[in-house]
């Protein structure tokens, strides 16, 4: 009887708001808004969508959070045009949901690609209304590989990419997420519905978006960025991310950002937002209550 008040109590605050929010470009984003209390707003990485953060969700909600996910522009159930998918458009349809929803003292968490756009809010637009981030096996601070970043990710890696997206998305999105999950002959921390699910969240997206965010965050450079965020910063990456290396993002990051806690998840892959989600849970409420 316990446990069913619980769950009752948990429904009657955790009530699904799902609604559109126009940008200023025309481009109708898909916002899901979650309970009450301080906003805790999740940002997704490519080429998933809001639904990634399904394990996250429900933890925030018990703690006493108000919980916003949405759909970046050309993915999930957002609008899919054919322009506006580099990183100042996509962080102006974050502050976009932002300034619509009336958000104050925001902890904002970006996931691979997502943080890009964390840092680029507090460039851009001064981290208005965000009291904490959160950056998850984050992309910043660079990915491309030059003379003064060598351990970058070659051009001819990220058109060798785009490459096979074109030639078949949904056959590179079905190795890209083993890879993703860590997932091989000796380790087989997903099953393979929940896989298939994820790949299937992957092909909602747009192929021009998909396309055009690998570019964004494949060669956009934070470095000079990274030290306008001015509010406690989690920074959580695991040591076995074949996705977004370690070495050549948080590591970096951590030596950037000036007030941070960084955690490092070993042997974790790049979607430990699932295979380690009991851990990273436990790390934001902390994080979130500190």
């Amino acid at each position: 009887m316990e446990n069913l008040k619980t769950n009752l109590s948990l429904e009657s605050t955790a009530l699904n708001t799902d609604k559109y929010i126009e940008t200023a470009t025309n481009v109708a984003l898909y916002v899901k808004d979650y309970g009450k209390g301080k906003p805790v707003l999740l940002i997704h990485g490519w080429p998933l969508s809001n639904e990634m953060w399904e394990y996250q969700v429900e933890t925030l909600l018990e703690n006493n959070f108000r919980v916003i996910t949405y759909d970046r522009r050309g993915f999930g159930k957002s609008s899919q045009p054919n322009f506006g998918y580099d990183y100042d458009t996509l962080t102006d349809d974050l502050k976009a949901i932002i300034d619509q929803l009336q958000l104050v003292d925001v902890t904002l968490v970006g996931f691979s690609m997502g943080g890009g756009e964390v840092v680029r809010y507090f460039s851009r637009h001064k981290g208005k209304n965000i009291s904490r981030a959160v950056l998850i096996s984050s992309v910043t601070p660079f990915q491309l590989k030059t003379e003064d970043n060598p351990d970058g990710k070659s051009e001819d890696e990220i058109h060798e990419t785009a490459k096979a997206i074109k030639n078949d998305r949904i056959g590179f999105l079905d190795g890209f997420g083993k890879t993703f999950f860590g997932k091989n002959l000796i380790t087989n921390p997903i099953s393979t519905p929940l896989l298939e699910y994820y790949r299937m969240l992957c092909s909602l997206a747009s192929p021009i978006a998909t396309l055009g965010c690998a570019q964004s965050f494949s060669t956009t450079d934070f470095r000079k960025e990274m030290v306008t965020i001015n509010v406690p910063t989690l920074i959580i990456h695991g040591d076995n991310d074949k996705i977004v290396p370690i070495e050549i993002s948080s590591n970096i990051s951590a030596d950037l950002i000036r007030d941070n806690t960084f955690i490092i998840y070993e042997d974790a892959p790049h979607g430990l937002f699932y295979t380690e989600k009991d851990r990273l849970n436990t790390d934001l409420i902390e994080f979130l209550n500190s």
